[in-house]
């Protein structure tokens, strides 16, 4: 497993982890003083959510590359199944190619995929999983043309009512065997993932060359929400070098991109000190 007690280049910013994914939260930098404040501190890359991108994708990614930094992914697609996908098929498909649209526009090569809960009508989550499979099978060669990697990341089952239908690794698994191309692949959140005992088990049997994306955060042990109240690394209950070891076993050696939701914590910090603090626990706790 990587050492990361004296070398932080390995280290990505995930922009929501200041606010930046909802409105009214965080202290609304520019895409400019994220790039530049995480260029002084040595980060080595940054990942993006689309509605920061405002028409600008190419731009932004150039202003990270110069600046030193790699353009680590994009959030999101939007989703494919389930109540909060938009109404229509075609809707849906025409937002996804958007979205690969502007990750080839950051020449990112990393595009999430966060599924979106069961589909109404049905019971359960897998009649959602052969949906969503379809729809990903569907994107998926556009996406490839493009040079864009496509990452299912499997959600906490307390999202599962809405936001998804991938509960595991296995689940997220099990979808990119059904797509059965390269360039799917899946994302490992340990706010989502720091539960399940089979982790290490279904990586190890599974996992090889499929992991596109490792993001950091913690479990508080009294979270009081599961969207908007994750921990920094080191103040909850997972166990984040375990967590991590089992992502390294697969081949992985990309970013740890620290993604931190945090309304009523870390969202209302100076970034500046939010991001000090991130170097800090990456190369203590992580």
């Amino acid at each position: 497993m990587r050492d990361f007690s004296d070398d932080h280049s390995a280290l990505a910013l995930n922009t929501a982890t200041l606010g930046h994914n909802l409105d009214g939260f965080g202290a609304g930098w520019s895409p400019e003083q994220v790039i530049d404040a995480c260029a002084a501190r040595g980060y080595g890359g940054i990942t993006y959510w689309r509605r920061e991108l405002d028409g600008r994708a190419q731009e932004i990614g150039d202003k990270t590359r110069a600046a030193g930094l790699a353009v680590v992914g994009l959030c999101r697609t939007p989703f494919l199944t389930g109540p909060l996908a938009l109404p229509s098929d075609q809707e849906i498909m025409d937002d996804f190619h958007l979205s690969i649209d502007e990750a080839a526009a950051l020449q990112t090569s990393v595009l999430t995929i966060v599924s979106g809960g069961p589909e109404p009508g049905t019971k359960g989550v897998l009649e959602s999983q052969k949906l969503l499979a379809d729809r990903v099978a569907r994107a998926a060669p556009y996406a490839a043309e493009r040079g864009v990697q496509l990452a299912l990341e499997p959600l906490n089952p307390a999202m599962g009512g809405n936001r998804t239908c991938l509960m595991t690794a296995a689940d997220a698994l099990n979808v990119c065997d059904a797509v059965g191309v390269d360039n799917v692949g899946v994302a490992i959140d340990v706010n989502h993932v720091w539960w399940d005992t089979s982790l290490e088990q279904t990586l190890a049997g599974r996992g090889e060359g499929r992991v596109l994306g490792y993001h950091l955060c913690d479990w508080l042990a009294d979270t009081s929400d599961v969207l908007l109240d994750r921990g920094m690394m080191g103040d909850g209950v997972a166990d984040l070098r375990a967590l991590r070891e089992a992502v390294e076993n697969t081949g992985y050696i990309g970013f740890c991109e620290v993604e931190i939701f945090s309304a009523n914590n870390w969202w209302k910090r100076d970034p500046n000190d939010v991001l000090d603090v991130i170097v800090d626990r990456f190369r203590t706790v992580c």
